[in-house]
């Protein structure tokens, strides 16, 4: 029996699964093109990236988040949020973009690993200087980094920051959107990537092979951890009096991921003028504003580390889960 012939105006390829399980279980299949919504957008994307979100995504974990995800299998076939593209159509209520418009946002519930995804209008524009494959390295990471500095950091000029994990998507942001908000920038790293987080402006680096931030008698006012490496009665020594230590992530165990971690460390600063606080990036327009300007005055640049195609996403997505990567992984699409 012969295929039918593909309709392009109607079907895209997409990674797909249907359960949990390793990143082997992804496919590249043909399905049903995204409709476009009143108010809306269709993007061809030319590019997107691989978050930690994905991971988690993909195989399922942490158990404990799985009545939100799907109890016994993902309610989405989909995956993959950040995506760099230009705009196919859009709906007749949008008046401020047009197609082939570049743009670069994120998919809120997965959905970029795609030739095409439909979204709300709250992406931002592409910086003419940026490739595609960069501009989609930035939402995610980049959006956690700002929001984690300025929003729940309090990130003030002139105060001195410690970014704990200096390197991979959120650490290579934060040590630059940090220098741009006017802070002091002390970057943890391991000793391959002290001179790449020199690079992207940190003042001070410290490589945790050779030394503990926590014993370095420096104390900072605010705390981006990413690596979840410390304890709270470890990091408080170095927190000046009402400072915030910002948790972004951490590792853990398949039931609970970094929420474990998360818990001890929230648990533990509630006593005392120094804060704890944890959070997830906000998708949102006006952000997705602020780092497309940050872009294209030079001040951020994203770090892309490995490229993939569409068709290895599984390499990229278990490249990720093995926890070394220095910068972005990218799809080209």
């Amino acid at each position: 029996m012969v295929a039918p012939a593909r309709d392009p105006a109607t079907t895209m390829k997409a990674i797909v699964r249907d359960k949990y399980g390793p990143p082997d279980g992804v496919e590249l299949q043909e399905v049903e093109k995204p409709e476009v919504s009143d108010d809306g957008l269709l993007v061809r994307v030319r590019a997107a990236s691989v978050n930690r979100v994905d991971w988690y995504d993909v195989t399922g974990t942490p158990w404990i988040a799985r009545p939100m995800t799907g109890l016994r299998g993902p309610k989405s076939r989909f995956t993959g949020r950040d995506f760099a593209g230009t705009v196919e159509a859009v709906g007749k209520d949008v008046t401020d973009l047009q197609p082939g418009d570049e743009v670069f946002g994120g998919k809120k519930g997965g959905g970029s690993f795609a030739e095409y995804v439909g979204v709300p209008t709250d992406v931002a524009r592409k910086p003419a200087g940026l490739t595609f494959e960069e501009a989609a390295a930035v939402p995610v990471a980049a959006l956690t980094a700002l929001q984690g500095l300025r929003d729940h950091g309090q990130l003030q000029p002139g105060q001195k920051v410690l970014v704990n994990g200096a390197s991979g998507g959120v650490g290579t942001f934060a040590v630059q959107i940090a220098r741009a908000l006017g802070a002091e920038v002390t970057g943890v790293c391991s000793t391959r990537n002290v001179e790449q987080a020199r690079s992207l402006g940190a003042d001070h680096v410290i490589d945790y092979k050779g030394e503990d931030f926590t014993r370095t008698g420096q104390r900072y006012d605010l705390i981006l951890d990413i690596a979840g490496s410390k304890s709270w009665s470890q990091c408080r020594r170095v927190l000046n009096p009402n400072a915030i230590l910002v948790i972004v992530g951490a590792k853990g165990s398949r039931l609970m991921g970094p929420l474990g971690h998360i818990a001890k460390v929230r648990l533990g600063a509630l006593r005392g003028s120094q804060k704890a606080v944890f959070f997830v990036a906000n998708f949102n327009g006006p952000d997705l504003a602020v780092l497309s300007e940050l872009l294209e005055t030079g001040k951020v640049k994203p770090v892309v580390e490995k490229r993939y195609e569409l068709v290895e996403v599984a390499d990229a997505l278990r490249y990720m889960g093995e926890g070394h990567a220095r910068g972005k992984i990218v799809i080209g699409v």
